[in-house]
């Protein structure tokens, strides 16, 4: 039988977390010198509701080698022979680090074992690890093998694509989850940056003035990089107003015509921390991998401005 294992950056919902009996590792995270479990000790609508108010920045800790040593160790009893372990990118948590020292640990305290346990680092952030969690799930409940989910997975990690808007910054820039060149960018653009992932860190992409903007370039960039068969379903994900998300859900039925399955997924509590309130994202695997970053984005806008206006001068004459 297969053991799957995340951390708790991973973002999936309880309904989805309990349906196919996924195991997850919490962070901790630090509140003016208490320390709460993720998904356990504190909710994340609770969280959301005090952290403007916090004197001091909330940080987190990840999952130590004995959270996960529990986790394996209590698979086993369970009757699990294989586990896949997913873990968020190791450029933004030492949560792949801790994971892989707890499989150490296991085989150093059963060296006679047979039992299978593979680390992936997921090179993704919150529900893009998240995404892979799922898939690995549904393809594990129609009798894909071990071995085909590890491949699955090393195959298509840099390919979950993942876009993620907010309204400050500075959470992501106090917690080194955003590059220095992408952070100095950002504080001086004073606009809605969008982010994406690059060699396992966050980076901003794109620009935006509004909402509309955004929910646009979303819309725009999966219409672009979607494949018919493999972008099967896409996760939504927000921390404080989920509207956004359905609005965003709406425009992707209504202007991207994609008929799979939309997940509307809060944010949890160690995600939260870094990129506050109003945030918003979305995660889907795409076609094939694509350069995207802030020069080609720009460079689209000016042409699609210059067009814009030779259509308007063209139709005045």
């Amino acid at each position: 039988m297969i053991k799957i294992i995340a951390d708790s950056t991973c973002d999936l919902s309880q309904d989805v977390v309990e349906k196919y009996n996924i195991s997850l590792a919490p962070l901790t995270i630090n509140i003016e010198g208490k320390k709460y479990r993720d998904r356990i000790d504190i909710d994340p609508n609770e969280f959301y509701n005090i952290i403007e108010d916090l004197a001091e920045y909330p940080t987190t800790a990840m999952p130590s080698p004995t959270e996960y040593l529990d986790i394996m160790k209590q698979a086993i009893e369970d009757g699990y022979t294989k586990i896949l372990c997913i873990c968020m990118s190791s450029g933004t948590s030492g949560s792949y680090q801790s994971a892989v020292i707890a499989k150490d640990y296991f085989f150093e305290e059963m060296p006679n074992s047979t039992v299978k346990i593979h680390i992936l680092d997921s090179k993704c952030m919150s529900h893009g690890s998240g995404w892979l969690v799922l898939k690995s799930a549904i393809l594990k409940e129609k009798g894909a093998t071990f071995e085909e989910l590890v491949d699955f997975n090393e195959t298509y990690k840099t390919s979950v694509k993942h876009f993620l808007c907010v309204d400050d910054l500075d959470h992501l820039i106090k917690s080194g989850r955003l590059s220095n060149a992408s952070a100095f960018v950002g504080k001086l653009l004073r606009i809605k940056p969008i982010m994406s992932m690059k060699d396992g860190k966050g980076a901003i992409v794109a620009k935006e003035r509004g909402l509309k903007k955004v929910l646009k370039h979303y819309v725009e960039q999966f219409i672009i990089r979607k494949n018919d068969v493999i972008t099967d379903f896409i996760i939504i994900g927000y921390t404080s107003d989920i509207t956004l998300a359905e609005n965003l859900k709406n425009k992707l039925i209504k202007d991207a015509n994609f008929t799979g399955e939309i997940f509307i997924m809060q944010m949890g509590v160690a995600v939260g921390t870094h990129v506050g309130l109003g945030a918003l994202s979305m995660y889907f695997v795409e076609q094939r991998h694509q350069k995207d970053n802030l020069i080609i984005n720009e460079m689209h806008n000016i042409v699609e401005k210059k067009n814009k206006f030779l259509k308007k001068f063209k139709n005045n004459n």
